[in-house]
């Protein structure tokens, strides 16, 4: 960073701090929000962008060769005029790190000059140019674009210590992608009585990174045609350099016809699985000392003094209107064998039990005891029964990253036409999702890089894309200008020069 910017972002930190003090305290004639004489004006030379934070990205998505990937994998128009396929996929991707909730959104991006001029291009597709490209795309095709993005994939985790690649976490599941259309080819009800579609995610936990996103059928099970893109991803993860692999799923993916081959493979896995009634008999049948208590870590570390903590009202008023409840008061875990039908082997079963006590208002009914199942091949001395639980809870994650699909990046709206379209909007824009974890690996590893990956989407667009720049165009560069002051506004002027200094092999 120039020594001039550092003192002008100390500057501005300085004076947006003085207004914040706290001590400053003066009581007030009239509110505080007064407004000043305010007018507007058109500027005669002087363009602005609201999303400041694209420059970073398209400059490391240039670094990272994901253009040419994607022109190089996907193949759509016999003539370019004037857009190529990459022009597209980045188009829907770049109109949701703007800001963009819809397709409709992309005819603001494309009539803001100075957008235009960041991204070094006359104009973009306007919404039904993009739609027009989406109905284009073909099983292939789509295909072809998470090839470009695998290759893309693993240049990034080139980036990754060797510490942070001696163990990749898989976690696949499916979703419901809800529609109000009514002549979407391919929609289907759902289970949950919904019309849609029933995307299936696999996803890497290390970085929170979507590595394939299939869309099918609304009423397709959760782990319909599931097996062969987890086979493909444990080649994937395995050609990105990790040491070791290992599938995490909930019940539906405990699919052993396929752990064999697995183990063989020498991959991993922790499933959960359905809890069978002759599981539950086997587990009723275990010595009591098979059992040992399960501890917890706590979900937050109290860095200062523990708080009273406040009164529990959903505990109240299920009491006081006599609300059946169900407490849990201990967990229990402990092992035994498991002999998969489908198998050729046996695996280890970690057994959860659950003491419960269901109540009624303040009347104790009954205690309950509640089994919970998990399956894996991972020797104890790896994991105990315990990690195993952990490791199932963990997986749970993975929920937060498809909330972030669905209303965050909102890849799961299907405005398009058919199941093949949607499923290519899906990818295109859940690109700009694995767009905000590759900035989180590429930059510097510091703590804006990692709280970086933990981040919502929503507050990732106003934390860093959504910094208001003035565009000053020259006849050899494009200067974006921060027009306000933010902590992160360093994360975003070391982040471009680092980017611009880097070659992602």
């Amino acid at each position: 960073m120039k020594a001039q910017d550092r003192a002008r972002l100390s500057e501005r930190k300085s004076r947006i701090e003085e207004r914040l003090d706290p001590s400053w305290q003066e009581e007030m004639d009239a509110p505080m929000l007064s407004g000043a004489n305010t007018r507007y004006e058109v500027s005669a030379r002087v363009q602005a962008i609201p999303c400041g934070g694209i420059g970073l990205v398209h400059e490391l998505v240039r670094r990272l060769g994901l253009v040419e990937a994607i022109d190089r994998h996907v193949h759509v128009f016999k003539r370019h005029f004037p857009y190529h396929e990459s022009d597209h996929v980045l188009n829907l991707a770049y109109n949701v790190m703007a800001g963009g909730t819809c397709i409709e959104d992309l005819e603001l991006l494309r009539t803001n000059e100075g957008y235009l001029d960041v991204l070094s291009t006359r104009r973009i597709p306007d919404p039904t140019t993009a739609g027009d490209f989406l109905r284009r795309l073909k099983e292939p095709d789509i295909f072809g674009l998470m090839t470009a993005v695998h290759e893309t994939q693993l240049r990034v985790w080139n980036r990754l210590s060797a510490e942070e690649r001696k163990l990749a976490l898989i976690d696949v599941d499916g979703t419901i992608a809800p529609t109000t259309g009514e002549c979407k080819q391919g929609m289907d009800l759902s289970y949950k009585g919904e019309w849609g579609y029933a995307p299936l995610i696999v996803s890497l936990a290390n970085t929170r990174e979507v590595l394939y996103a299939i869309n099918r059928p609304g009423n397709a099970v959760s782990h319909s045609h599931a097996q062969p893109y987890m086979d493909r991803a444990i080649e994937l993860v395995r050609a990105g350099g990790f040491e070791r692999v290992r599938l995490r799923g909930d019940t539906d993916f405990s699919l052993t016809a396929h752990f064999d081959a697995w183990d063989r493979a020498g991959v991993e896995f922790v499933f959960g699985i359905d809890a069978h009634k002759s599981f539950v008999e086997k587990a009723e049948q275990l010595p009591e000392c098979a059992f040992r208590a399960l501890s917890r870590a706590p979900k937050r570390k109290v860095k200062t003094q523990p708080r009273e903590r406040p009164e529990n009202v959903k505990e109240r008023i299920v009491e006081e209107r006599g609300y059946r409840n169900v407490v849990l008061e201990a967990e229990h875990v402990a092992e035994m064998d498991y002999w998969p039908t489908k198998a050729g082997r046996g695996y280890r079963m970690v057994v959860l039990r659950k003491s419960t006590v269901v109540k009624q208002g303040q009347l104790r009914l009954c205690d309950e005891m509640r089994y919970f199942f998990y399956v894996t091949n991972v020797s104890p001395s790896v994991l105990s029964a315990r990690a195993v639980i952990l490791q199932a809870n963990a997986r749970c994650d993975q929920e937060n990253v498809i909330e972030q699909l669905k209303n965050g990046v909102r890849a799961m709206r299907m405005p398009s036409d058919s199941l093949l379209s949607n499923w290519a909007y899906l990818v295109c824009t859940s690109l700009a999702w694995n767009l905000k974890a590759w900035l989180s690996v590429c930059l510097p590893r510091t703590k804006a890089s990692v709280e970086l990956q933990r981040m919502e989407f929503r507050r990732f667009l106003n934390t860093l894309m959504l910094i208001p720049c003035q565009v000053v165009k020259t006849a050899r560069r494009v200067w974006l200008r921060v027009l306000t002051y933010s902590p992160w506004v360093r994360v975003l002027l070391e982040g471009m020069e680092w980017t611009r200094r880097r070659q992602f092999a």
